[in-house]
């Protein structure tokens, strides 16, 4: 028999109904952070087999049944503590959020499998064989790592909602920190969606005349505020005419981010972070230098897989392991590379080579910490 929407509708409303008219007979003698979590898994169950309008459904529902039954007084909707607001909010929060990501992680699951019997139509060529395997490594790969670095934010926002639920630790600060870890998943998923479709060659990409100096001062702006932002020097070769580029200028901003922030990780305190701009072969050269341990040979190609960090990293820095994979691949859909090498004096360099477009005179070259530009963008 078919599993319908409909069918998933009444099973998971059903399923509401039976677990708050059990909870509701012992509500004396449980906590509301059972109920809490209780709730949570019927979001997350709908979320994942039925539609999204199902979790939001079930989240609204779990919402009053929480100020309904289970906060004194009970059987009205009347609230007179304020953790009693906090719980609602954190419980609401993290079930509508829950379910956007589980709706998004379908919606490029449903994309997956259509891309996937795609390969699949056209495996009895050897290349497009090759492809499939890799698609599938990938795939292992990316299960492993996401769910790797998912638990530690679900583990943190559980353990903070059992907190603001029994009344423990200040709410505020609490509802807070719960905010921080959800918009560390969300940025963890949307960097999953987007190196999944710069793989299928699905991401929308705008080459245009842009300048260097607009590019770099751009990307240094990103910056103000930032530890470690007044360690960025840049070099501009001004000796030639303007260099100007054909290029996308809000995803090569994004990877120019990339790599400075990268430099400014895993380079030392007081080491100075440049961004040299040049051209050569009618290519428009942007190099990211550091004066950090650099990377082993071992490791120079590897640091461009998805999810990959170098040895000796802490397995948990917040980050996913993408930034690089990322901004290569965003080089590469608009014609250009970033590559990586090691100068004689130590340190790193990191490069992003993009087409080289036509060009006007300006003035001497000159060094400075913070370009003083005008971006419109």
């Amino acid at each position: 028999m078919r599993w319908t929407p409909s069918r998933q509708a009444v099973t998971w409303i059903v399923l509401f109904i039976i677990a708050t008219v059990l909870m509701q007979r012992v509500r004396t003698e449980i906590g509301q952070v059972h109920v809490v979590l209780l709730y949570l898994l019927l979001v997350l169950g709908a979320s994942s087999g039925g539609e999204r309008w199902l979790g939001f459904l079930i989240a609204f529902a779990g919402l009053f049944a929480i100020n309904y039954f289970f906060q004194p007084p009970f059987d009205t909707l009347t609230v007179t503590k304020p953790l009693d607001v906090v719980v609602l909010a954190a419980f609401l929060g993290t079930a509508l959020v829950a379910t956007q990501l589980l709706a998004r992680a379908r919606a490029e699951s449903t994309r997956a499998r259509a891309h996937l019997q795609e390969v699949q139509r056209l495996s009895t060529e050897v290349r497009d064989a090759e492809l499939l395997v890799e698609s599938n490594k990938v795939t292992d790969i990316v299960l492993a790592s996401v769910s790797h670095d998912i638990r530690t934010p679900l583990t943190a926002i559980r353990a903070l909602a059992q907190n603001v639920a029994s009344g423990a630790g200040d709410p505020r600060a609490q509802a807070e920190t719960i905010v921080e870890q959800v918009d560390r998943l969300t940025h963890m998923v949307a960097n999953v969606l987007d190196l999944s479709r710069l793989r299928a060659g699905a991401y929308p990409m705008n080459p245009e005349p842009n300048t260097a100096e607009d590019l770099v001062g751009a990307t240094i702006r990103e910056f103000g505020g930032v530890a470690g932002a007044e360690r960025i020097r840049t070099e501009i070769d001004y000796t030639r005419p303007a260099l100007t580029g054909e290029f996308d200028f809000v995803q090569s901003r994004r990877i120019l981010m990339n790599l400075v922030d990268n430099a400014l990780r895993y380079s030392p305190a007081d080491a100075p972070v440049t961004i040299e701009v040049t051209a050569r072969d009618s290519r428009l050269l942007f190099r990211v230098m550091d004066g950090g341990d650099g990377i082993p040979v071992a490791e120079r190609e590897r640091i461009f897989e998805p999810f990959y960090r170098p040895q000796g990293v802490a397995p948990d820095l917040g980050r996913t392991g993408l930034g690089l994979a990322i901004a290569r691949r965003l080089a590469e859909a608009q014609g250009g590379i970033v590559t990586y090498e090691v100068p004689e004096g130590g340190g790193s360099v990191f490069t992003l080579s993009l087409p080289l477009g036509k060009i006007a005179d300006l003035g001497p070259m000159r060094t400075q910490d913070q370009p003083q530009l005008t971006i419109d963008d």
